[in-house]
């Protein structure tokens, strides 16, 4: 059998393109270096890393710059417990002056980082300071990754007295938001609202916020089974909140497109979407939907039909 021409086997034995390299390098370099910190702590030592990314981000960046560093950041104070409970308020402060960057992906990095230090509970109050802020950014810019990235830190921390204003004013934009056609977004929405619907003194403004006249597709069955128990939560909280002997003191007036009327309203068809959910796929949707069917029947401050209230009663210790 006669050799392969010379220009063939020179083609097999062609050496990788040094771009290609170049490529590989670069990507594996972050990720060995982070193994190299996580095992010095693991030791017991200071791997600095997290401290050189937060002292790269005060020097001049660009914005692609500022949010890979950021990113890895958010990644440091997740894996590297010790470093980062070791940073001070200035870090945050730092870390929180990103949320005035003019680039989009710098203030979601931004927000991700601030929501990995919220684990942290010395830093909760300095990042409590960033809330009426977090909440401007969520309700002026209508960007989905944004809203996630808001919204989780939001939910991370308490509620503050000193923001109720600001949420008074913002609860429109939350309404929209979930309204959307992002379920992640949607989800931390109606979770933050579903927490705000505690709080006695911003009942009413839910309530006679304005909503589409499809509201109540949120709580068809088709509807992904994470959004629909939260819409389901936030349901029974309204419901419960407006059956307190507090909010009943009162006689409020709603407009024609409020939640109120499209969830209490004479013409709402929130009952026949509930029933229709009782036999969900989803045993806590199920139970969810019954929760709220049982919060509508019986008013708190008003006995109505015990054996109704006793039958569902039941049936919640027989799904158990």
């Amino acid at each position: 059998m006669p050799a392969p021409p010379l220009y063939r086997l020179a083609h097999l034995h062609r050496p990788a393109r040094p771009v290609q390299l170049h490529m590989v390098l670069r990507t594996a370099r972050p990720l060995f270096r982070k193994g190299l910190a996580i095992e010095r702590e693991r030791h017991g030592r200071d791997s600095g890393e997290l401290r050189r990314l937060l002292n790269s981000l005060e020097c001049k960046q660009d914005e692609y710059t500022k949010s890979m560093i950021l990113h890895n950041i958010t990644r440091c104070v997740y894996l590297l417990e010790a470093e980062a409970s070791a940073c001070t308020t200035d870090d945050i402060m730092l870390v929180g002056s990103m949320l005035d960057d003019k680039d989009n992906s710098v203030k979601i990095q931004a927000l991700n980082a601030l929501k990995a230090f919220s684990g942290i509970r010395k830093f909760r109050l300095k990042i409590q300071e960033h809330f009426i802020k977090v909440l401007e950014l969520t309700s002026t810019i209508w960007d989905s990754e944004l809203h996630i990235a808001g919204l989780r830190l939001l939910n991370n921390l308490p509620l503050p007295d000193f923001v109720y204003p600001q949420l008074r004013r913002v609860m429109p934009a939350l309404m929209e938001i979930l309204q959307s056609d992002c379920i992640l977004a949607q989800v931390q929405a109606v979770r933050l609202l579903s927490y705000v619907a505690q709080k006695n003194d911003l009942l009413y403004d839910i309530l006679n916020c304005q909503v589409h006249a499809n509201f109540l597709n949120l709580f068809q069955s088709t509807q992904p089974g994470s959004l629909l128990f939260e819409v389901l939560v936030f349901a029974e909280r309204l419901s419960e909140g407006r059956n307190t002997p507090h909010y009943r003191a009162v006689k409020w007036h709603y407009n024609e497109q409020s939640l109120h009327e499209a969830l209490f309203g004479d013409q709402s068809r929130l009952a026949d979407r509930l029933l229709a959910l009782v036999i969900h796929p989803e045993e806590e949707v199920q139970i969810q939907a019954c929760k709220v069917i049982v919060s509508l029947q019986c008013p708190q401050d008003v006995r109505v039909q015990p054996s109704f209230c006793q039958t569902s009663r039941s049936y919640f210790n027989n799904g158990e």
